[in-house]
């Protein structure tokens, strides 16, 4: 098996994991039990890893990574957009 390959599994897999969140995100608009912290913390350390790949010319670090970013980017976003609204639903 080809490493680059290998690296393109590897990091799609560990990437679509936070799909099921985003999606369970849009469809309740509940991010009660998301942490801003922990998105920014791994949207930084995913962006590094993209700076990284782009410094040592690996696609698959590259891709894996940025595609990882724009997932929790949007985790992020919609815990932005709804956290209003699951505070008004509390009063």
């Amino acid at each position: 098996m080809n490493v680059d390959i290998l690296g393109l599994i590897a990091g799609g897999l560990t990437s679509i994991a936070s799909m099921p969140q985003l999606i369970k995100v849009i469809k309740t608009r509940n991010v009660e039990d998301l942490s801003w912290l922990m998105l920014v913390i791994l949207i930084t350390g995913l962006s590094l890893w993209v700076w990284y790949g782009i410094l040592q010319n690996e696609l698959p670090i590259i891709l894996s990574n940025a595609f990882a970013v724009l997932v929790n980017v949007s985790l992020l976003s919609c815990y932005l957009l709804f956290r209003d609204k699951n505070k008004d639903e509390k009063s």
